[in-house]
């Protein structure tokens, strides 16, 4: 995945705050997926995109995270990379990988994750499809 994550992926640089660490001073499991959401927002609103539908309809369907790496404060900003493997009428996934602040791209990632991300009607409580423009935008992040 690693290729992957330097050709076609987002980058985003989040900062880990003291109190995503714990007792054994490493950033909690929990904490991850906010660090992970964290990354995820500038994405959907990155080069001005018509996203904002995107942004206030988005809802979490499926999550999975591999902990492959110890992630610890003194690695922040962590480097994450993000792009689509699955665009769907309805959904995408989207795909992370998280290492410590400059850390080679050859290196193994520290954390593996995806995220199937469904769209939503708020107002009726329906998914709904996916705008071409949504499409569009999440299409240019896909992996080949």
């Amino acid at each position: 995945m690693t290729d992957i994550a330097a050709r076609v992926g987002y980058h985003c640089a989040v900062e880990v705050r003291w109190s995503d660490m714990d007792v054994y001073q490493h950033i909690n499991h929990a904490r991850m997926v906010t660090l992970l959401e964290e990354a995820r927002i500038p994405w959907l609103m990155a080069d001005g995109v018509p996203t904002a539908s995107l942004r206030n309809s988005a809802v979490i369907a499926d999550l999975h995270v591999r902990y492959r790496g110890q992630l610890r404060h003194e690695d922040s900003p962590l480097d994450v990379f993000m792009w689509t493997s699955k665009v769907r009428a309805v959904d995408f996934t989207a795909n992370y990988e998280v290492r410590p602040r400059g850390a080679d791209m050859s290196s193994p990632p520290a954390i593996v994750a995806s995220t199937q991300i469904a769209t939503f009607d708020i107002d009726t409580q329906r998914l709904r499809r996916l705008t071409t423009e949504e499409r569009d935008y999440l299409l240019r992040w896909q992996s080949e």
